[in-house]
């Protein structure tokens, strides 16, 4: 499907943009997420949806929505492939200055495109822009903001990689094509974001803006759930540009025990103890610091409290932001 339809509205006309969906089992979000795409103020030169072997009737909501998309954009269904198969494949099959991708069950605010190319004209060594983020449920209530707890960095990305352990959110991100293409995602990675992130951070610096533009989507099909495969897979990620990012041994090990530290904490937080406790093996002893003696609390903190604290916490980042209308 090829359609070159000409804007509706009286958007601002951002012809340096490339955006590229990745569909895959979202039937129920994809309709959603392509109108948060043509909502934007500064709409793309094009957009490319590439659905990666859904068996849940996502194509044809896909073919459907299109049909009301205001400036030109391309269908593809395919057999499955994988994630980093298919943003490479869409990298390669579009050509706009800028990059972004947007997963079939995330959403863009209206300004996000063009806040987001604003920063990056604004930042020429800049490899990509990105920012904050809302954390949304399957309703659309937003349940967390990455405003309340990420410390992120703008300019050399690197300790906040490596050290803090905090990473851009992948609806955040727009990217400048002509880095991202010297790299583009390594599709033997197990998480295509984090590995691709490091590898950006040794050629450019990543240009942050504060504002909320972005929201990801969590849900009881969410990859991103099973967080003991996340931490498996950025430890990997490390291991892997260790020498690309002249880690020695001894700082290697130190921050891969900074990460386990990170995420034990992170699986406390959802009362997964047993796989709090897996991850920290290989690590040594507890470290006698505020983050070492907080996750000894969380470890010791009954699970019916945790699980209390979260709905807590989500009930107050509800009451305080709301919800999002597309």
């Amino acid at each position: 499907m090829n359609q070159s339809n000409s804007p509706s509205t009286g958007g601002k006309r951002v012809p340096t943009v490339s955006v590229v969906v990745p569909s895959y089992n979202h039937a129920e979000f994809v309709q959603t997420t392509l109108r948060s795409i043509f909502n934007q103020t500064a709409p793309p030169k094009e957009l490319l949806v590439i659905d990666d072997g859904s068996s849940d009737g996502s194509a044809q909501i896909i073919e459907q929505t299109l049909r009301d998309c205001p400036f030109p954009c391309d269908f593809i269904a395919r057999a499955n492939r994988g994630l980093c198969s298919t943003l490479n494949e869409g990298l390669a099959k579009t050509d706009g200055k800028y990059f972004a991708y947007l997963s079939s069950d995330d959403l863009w605010l209206p300004e996000f495109l063009e806040a987001r190319v604003a920063r990056l004209d604004a930042t020429l060594q800049a490899v990509l822009g990105y920012g904050h983020c809302y954390l949304i449920d399957a309703h659309n209530l937003i349940i967390d903001c990455t405003s309340d707890w990420a410390d992120y960095t703008d300019g050399n990305a690197r300790r906040m990689l490596l050290a803090q352990t905090f990473a851009p959110m992948s609806p955040t991100v727009l990217y400048r094509r002509d880095a991202l293409e010297k790299e583009g995602w390594d599709e033997q990675a197990r998480l295509e974001d984090y590995d691709l992130y490091l590898r950006l951070s040794t050629t450019g610096v990543f240009a942050f803006d504060p504002q909320v533009l972005s929201a990801w989507r969590q849900h009881e099909d969410n990859t991103s759930r099973d967080f003991m495969w996340m931490i498996e897979a950025r430890l990997a990620a490390q291991r892997r540009v260790a020498e690309r990012m002249s880690l020695t041994a001894t700082e290697l090990e130190r921050l891969q025990n900074v990460l386990r530290l990170a995420g034990a904490e992170d699986l406390c937080r959802l009362g997964q103890k047993g796989k709090a406790l897996q991850i920290l093996k290989g690590s040594g002893r507890l470290p006698l610091s505020a983050a070492g003696l907080r996750l000894l609390a969380r470890l010791c903190e009954p699970v019916s409290l945790t699980k209390w604290r979260r709905k807590r916490k989500q009930k107050r980042a509800t009451e305080r932001y709301g919800s999002l209308v597309i």
